[in-house]
């Protein structure tokens, strides 16, 4: 009975939701153990190092065990729920205690009647349950704890003479937990549990730590209770570590090894551009954008198209292996987004083939989804040239380093109304800087300078969207 059992658990594994990503975090879980579950239905949502992902599950069931809380990071290719296909109702977790004798055999019987994975990374095979039961180890975990706990308060070493033999086993505690134990050093085999069923809680963690200090230092009391609890009070005021994980840590890797490996350049322009703005506020009242975001930042995207369709040498990427330039065809114009979970930089695939309403309306829908934390994996994928707008941050200008695999990036600068020499005279005008960074492997001075040139150009005078298009 016990085998059936544990043979009608599918465990349901962290999918590669991108190409060759390792781990993600689980940001939301939006089911509970106990739940019935459809083949398809969304189970939770997790963030790759590229984007927030929603992960849909590949059978029916009803859900026996979630492995990992949220805010856990998890390796592709581990179990992060368990669910039950045998089509009965959640009672069926009972017999749970029962399955530490085989949980590996479990695992091999059933393997062959899973079906054929529907995503990339999804791992169907069922599994049993990983976790050991909690009713059985509580009463060694609790002696255990004990022993551990007499011996540091120094209450004689017979209550500690049985502690070898349990220590051995895993004390039970969630990940986080697991990972916050790891990150400061505390084993888990000596942290008094205080949750229910012997688990030992973040609470308990930090209270291994705390004791730790006096315990240490007692021997010493001249000098000890002066000196470590000052240095721990002191960090833990002034400073503040914050993990590096998801789309910052990718990006972070990114920039490392896109400024030690493409030879960057960056030149700059100071240009005009207040007949551009005038074009903006004539563009908003045209019936052909209404609904459509119509801003500055359209009609620079719109003019990097055009100097890239008049030096098309500019559009191209660096292939290490076969030590060759390859020429792109297509624009996937990328545009960098501030999001709450750090830097993106999604494209607009074939931007070169887009009217002017279209790239506003692919402009709009591309900036709002990623402030919403909802662009895909692909989305930020075979991106050839970016657009970062600083000026909205008030910067004039900067030195932008290259997305990865691209061959040029444009910064645009803050648009002031400054003094301007126009026709002769000196007259308040709308001026911007620009700053282009390319990688000097794929475009030299020259070809950099004609593409930064023709921006300028076509933003001091934006007609010439017409007659150079």
């Amino acid at each position: 009975m016990t085998t059936m059992t544990e043979a009608s658990v599918r465990e349901f594994k962290m999918p590669d939701v991108g190409e060759g990503l390792t781990e993600a975090e689980i940001l939301k879980w939006y089911v509970q153990v106990g739940d019935t579950v459809t083949d398809g239905q969304v189970v939770c949502e997790v963030e790759t190092a590229k984007a927030a992902v929603e992960l849909p599950i590949p059978y029916d069931g009803v859900v026996r065990e979630l492995r990992f809380a949220e805010g856990t990071t998890v390796d592709v290719g581990t179990s992060i729920i368990a669910v039950d296909v045998s089509g009965g109702a959640a009672p069926e977790p009972t017999p749970a205690p029962a399955a530490p004798a085989e949980p590996a055999p479990a695992a091999e019987e059933a393997e062959p009647q899973g079906r054929t994975p529907v995503l990339v990374g999804y791992g169907v095979a069922a599994s049993s349950t990983k976790r050991r039961p909690r009713k059985g180890p509580e009463v060694p975990v609790a002696a255990v704890a004990q022993a551990v706990q007499a011996e540091l308060n120094g209450h004689g070493a017979a209550p500690a003479a049985p502690a070898p033999a349990p220590v051995t086993e895993r004390p039970l505690a969630k990940p986080p937990v697991r990972k916050l134990a790891k990150d400061l050093g505390v084993d888990l085999a000596l942290v008094t549990p205080s949750g229910p069923d012997g688990i030992i809680t973040r609470e308990d963690v930090h209270a291994a730590v705390a004791p730790a200090e006096p315990v240490v230092e007692a021997p010493v009391p001249a000098q000890a209770p002066v000196a470590a609890p000052a240095v721990a009070v002191q960090d833990s005021a002034r400073e503040t570590r914050i993990p590096v994980k998801g789309v910052r840590k990718a990006t972070a890797q990114a920039m490392i090894g896109s400024a030690f490996t493409a030879p960057h350049v960056t030149e700059f322009v100071t240009v005009d551009v207040t007949r551009t703005m005038k074009l903006v506020e004539e563009l908003k009242q045209d019936k052909e954008f209404q609904g459509l975001r119509v801003n500055p930042l359209l009609l620079i995207a719109k003019a990097l198209l055009v100097a890239i369709k008049r030096n098309p040498e500019v559009n191209a990427s660096w292939d290490e292996a076969a030590q060759e330039i390859v020429l792109k065809h297509y624009v996937n114009l990328g545009i960098a987004a501030a999001t709450p979970r750090g830097l993106l930089v999604p494209n607009i695939k074939d931007a070169q083939d887009k009217t002017l309403p279209q790239l506003s309306a692919a402009l709009g829908e591309l900036v709002s989804t990623a402030r919403e934390g909802k662009t895909s994996p692909a989305a930020m994928q075979g991106g050839t040239v970016t657009i970062t707008n600083v000026g909205v941050f008030g910067v004039d200008t900067g030195t932008p380093i290259l997305n990865p695999g691209e061959s040029a990036i444009l910064a645009v600068g803050a648009i002031k109304l400054q003094p301007w020499v126009h026709k002769g005279k000196v007259k308040p005008r709308q001026v911007t800087t620009l700053a282009l960074s390319f990688d000097h492997r794929l475009v030299d001075g020259e070809l950099g300078s004609k593409v930064l040139a023709d921006v300028a150009a076509i933003l001091e005078q934006p007609k010439r969207l017409i007659s150079w298009a």
